[in-house]
């Protein structure tokens, strides 16, 4: 199986190459569109500043690419935002994968951003087989994704917001799943199973 991991300006990509490590996956790590196109799954990972990473990602035709796709993607973090319609963050037009909008948390009792392990509840589909419903995940993000029909994963911070959307074969996380344990790493192996 050939796994690639979207290479763009956005980081933390070391912690992603970590993770397949760990569960012994081969993958390749890549801005080319054959490469992208020929690959069983594809991870889109991100940290980073939307506005900054989409102006990478057209200037490679990525932000045609990725919504084409027809294996297998996951997206975390700024990955996941940026594969939404528009981002607060410094105005910016995403990818449309998911015809939703990303918010600024806004509160003068939570502190901004939401930094640390949080529950998910609510599950509805095959990525969190096997884990337990409130299971902790690791978020830093000052930014999410409404609530929607494409949510299929729900955390609380500030209100109640998209911790994980699935349309399709489009697949995403709001947390780090390469960064949060054993429950992390068990989202990772069940996307590599679908």
């Amino acid at each position: 199986m050939k796994t690639v991991i979207i290479k763009y300006n956005a980081g933390n990509v070391q912690s992603v190459m970590y993770a397949l490590d760990r569960i012994g996956v081969n993958y390749l790590w890549t801005d080319d569109e054959t490469e992208i196109r020929s690959a069983d799954r594809v991870i889109f990972p991100g940290v980073g500043e939307a506005s900054t990473a989409m102006s990478y990602l057209r200037e490679k035709g990525l932000d045609k690419v990725i919504p084409s796709l027809t294996q297998p993607v996951l997206g975390t973090c700024v990955g996941m935002q940026l594969m939404c319609r528009h981002s607060e963050e410094n105005d910016t037009t995403c990818m449309g994968i998911f015809e939703i909008d990303v918010k600024r948390f806004q509160s003068s009792e939570y502190k901004v951003p939401h930094v640390g392990w949080n529950n998910i509840y609510n599950f509805k589909n095959g990525l969190t087989e096997g884990l337990n419903e409130n299971s902790f995940m690791y978020f830093v993000h000052s930014y999410y994704a409404e609530l929607s029909p494409y949510t299929v994963a729900t955390c609380d911070y500030v209100q109640p917001f998209s911790a994980m959307l699935q349309k399709d074969n489009f697949y995403a996380a709001q947390f780090h799943t390469e960064i949060s344990g054993k429950e992390g790493q068990r989202i990772i192996e069940n996307f590599l199973k679908v």
